[in-house]
């Protein structure tokens, strides 16, 4: 038998409840000239045009609205995740010290700081970073913040679910990005339970497969580097609860390259008007790759993210820039 869901909806409709209303009810909305070119009808919802551009504020927001003590908090983030927690302390007056690696994106690194937090540098990448902040929380009176083990970030996370469940017509499937498991694992949890007859894929950057390869194999499996240009995805070292709350969720997974992702970036600032980072752009790559299982079906994704530099976006979105120039 498999063990009870570590969220329960009761708790993901408090969660809709309590979190600041700039972060719920996102636009969602068939992209009629992007589907069309790929062969599907094309759901579109739209996490980027709230004040920190990412679907993480909804579990930030939630889990410092549940903090009850006065011990600062700690958290390890490529960016996004530290932008939601900087704007939850700052609201509620509690102190936050972000780590992030050396080669994080620099305009969220800014943002954080901009938002009151303390940034930290540590390491090549966010799992170096994640282990010097549990390192430090270890040794003083911290509280660690952990991405997709703080159940608080899932329950966030699910409420994006509810709102696709209010779509005058269900979905066939909805893709949906696949990092340390939040997104996901919120998301696919409302789904199975309220709109059972939508197949829910996971997916994946093929520089950073550790969660899908460790939730094929059924253990946690790392990787010593990852090499993508999807920072959101770029997990080496999966969290084994988050693989456990992945059960009977997955329909199916896919892993995209990196090329493919970027032609959905510029496919989608073409068809949609919108700039998004390439997390969230994997499940319009996944639906470029794989055309013939989707063709004809209601398919929906998040577009989780929309933090680039203007380096990021001269370099990502040039050709597209210069086409409609």
């Amino acid at each position: 038998m498999p063990l009870p869901h570590r969220v329960t909806l009761a708790r993901v409709e408090e969660a809709a409840r309590t979190i600041d209303p700039v972060f719920l009810d996102t636009p969602q909305y068939s992209c009629e000239a992007l589907g069309e070119l790929i062969g599907v009808h094309l759901l579109l919802k739209v996490e980027t045009l709230g004040p920190i551009r990412s679907f993480k504020g909804r579990g930030a927001d939630f889990l410092v609205s549940q903090v009850n003590d006065d011990r600062p908090l700690l958290c390890a983030s490529a960016g996004n995740l530290g932008q939601a927690m900087a704007y939850a302390c700052r609201k509620r007056g509690v102190g936050l010290t972000v780590y992030a690696s050396t080669r994080a994106n620099h305009l969220k690194l800014d943002r954080i700081r901009a938002l009151g937090a303390r940034v930290v540098l540590h390491g090549e990448d966010f799992d170096a970073a994640k282990l010097e902040a549990a390192r430090v929380a270890a040794e003083g009176n911290a509280r660690l913040v952990v991405d997709s083990l703080d159940i608080e970030t899932l329950e966030g996370a699910a409420t994006i679910g509810l709102e696709l469940l209010k779509l005058p017509q269900p979905l066939d499937v909805v893709l949906v990005a696949l990092g340390n498991g939040a997104l996901f694992n919120g998301i696919a949890r409302v789904m199975k339970a309220r709109s059972p007859g939508t197949r829910v894929v996971a997916v994946g950057a093929q520089g950073a497969p550790a969660m899908i390869e460790s939730w094929q194999a059924g253990r946690v499996i790392e990787h010593e580097r990852v090499n993508t240009i999807a920072d959101g995805l770029a997990v080496r070292v999966p969290i084994p609860e988050a693989l456990e709350d992945m059960q009977g969720l997955v329909d199916d997974v896919h892993l995209v390259s990196e090329e493919v992702i970027l032609r959905a970036m510029r496919l989608i600032h073409e068809h949609a008007g919108l700039v998004v980072e390439p997390s969230a752009a994997v499940g319009v790559a996944a639906l470029l790759e794989h055309t013939d299982l989707y063709r004809g079906r209601a398919v929906g994704t998040v577009l989780c993210g929309g933090n680039l530099t203007p380096e990021q976006m001269r370099l990502w979105l040039g050709p597209v820039l210069e086409v409609q120039a």
